[in-house]
This record gives C-alpha cells, sequence and structure tokens, in this order.
C-alpha cells in the first residue's frame, strides 16, 4: 500500500498518516512493524524492484530472440511508467540514503547484465549490428532511463514521464537494430497495436 502511494505522489510527500489510511489502520499499529518512514520506503523498494526482476525475467525467457525481449519491455515500461511520480528517485537519492543504494544496486547489476545479454543474443541473431560494445551500450541505456527522472533536465511540467522514456527507448532500439532487426521490431509493435485495438472493442 506505501509502495502503491510512493509511485503516485513521489516519497516526500506521503506521510505516515497517508499510509495508514491507505491501509485503514492506525499509525501505531504500522509503528509496531516498522522503525520509521525510511525502513517502509527500503522495504518497498525492495519489493519493488524483486517484481520488476521476476517480470523482466519472465520476458527474457518466454521471447524467441532479441528483438521481441525489446518489443516486451517497451510494453511493460508503458504500463510501469503510466502512474510513476518523476520525483521518486529524486527523493529516494535525497531523503532515503538506504532504498537509493538499493535501486542503485539494481540498475547497475541487474538492469545492466540482462541489457548485455540482450544485446549480446541480438548481435548473434543478426537483429543488433555487430560493432556494437554491449558493456558500453548497456551503462548508456541505463542512465538513460535514470536520467529523464532528473527534474532540471527534464522538467516534470514540460515533458510526460513515460512519453519520454518511450522516446528514448525508441532512439535506443533504432540505434542498435540492423535493417532486419528493425523491420522485426516494427511487426513486434505493430502486432502488438492489434491485440491492444481488438482488446478495447
Amino acid at each position: 500500500g506505501a509502495g502503491e502511494l510512493f509511485t503516485r505522489y513521489g516519497v516526500r510527500s506521503v506521510s505516515m498518516d497517508d499510509i495508514a489510511r491507505q491501509l485503514s489502520i492506525s499509525k501505531k499499529t504500522i509503528y509496531q512493524y516498522f522503525k520509521d518512514k525510511d525502513e517502509i520506503v527500503t522495504k518497498a523498494v525492495r519489493a519493488r524492484i524483486e517484481f520488476e526482476k521476476e517480470e523482466y525475467d519472465e520476458i527474457f525467457d518466454s521471447s524467441h530472440d532479441a528483438v521481441e525481449e525489446l518489443a516486451k519491455v517497451s510494453k511493460c515500461m508503458r504500463k510501469d511508467f503510466h502512474e510513476m511520480n518523476p520525483s521518486l528517485l529524486f527523493d529516494l537519492q535525497k531523503y532515503h540514503p538506504k532504498a537509493w543504494a538499493v535501486w542503485l544496486d539494481f540498475k547497475n547489476k541487474h538492469m545492466r547484465d540482462s541489457i548485455v545479454t540482450n544485446l549480446k543474443r541480438g548481435i548473434a541473431e543478426g537483429y543488433f549490428r555487430e560493432e556494437i560494445d554491449p558493456e558500453f551500450m548497456a551503462i548508456l541505456r541505463v542512465e538513460q532511463v535514470q536520467l529523464v527522472f532528473d527534474n532540471q533536465i527534464f522538467p516534470s511540467d514540460q515533458f510526460n514521464l513515460k512519453e519520454t522514456q518511450m522516446k528514448l527507448l525508441d532512439h535506443y532500439v533504432h540505434g542498435i537494430v540492423t535493417e532486419k532487426g528493425r523491420k522485426l521490431y516494427m511487426e513486434y509493435l505493430e502486432k502488438e497495436k492489434t491485440l491492444n485495438q481488438t482488446s478495447n472493442n
């Protein structure tokens, strides 16, 4: 419940009273299980990351090729960033160093390793350009994801978080694919669009 509030409104603007109201319990009850808000934030971030690991691992396990992985990640990101508050990562960095350390560990290990694996697979399949340096591109990509949360670079009153993340992903994809890979990526996106239209009708 706290995690949902943090995602939607940012961490700083959510109080212990807000969390108690969201869960329909007293603040006293919360303090029986958690020392303070910082502990709740850290555990909420850990829980969110575990969920995302499972979600992305499932994508990599079920995809037929590296391009399908990218198309599914694109769909996943659209869903994940839909209601996310742009101040979320800034709040963690400034006010909750333990939770920030958990995020950095996830970004610099799990996310980066997953991208390196995807790039190597795509190169081997002939869908990604063979001259790409997977380690370099993986660092660039994870930093892109974090960059969008920087309000000085992308002010939230001018840039929509989800739309900006999707533009950067699109830019990244078109920078790594071969012509064969680009065609396949567009096919997957078209298929996804058709499925969405069918389910909405």
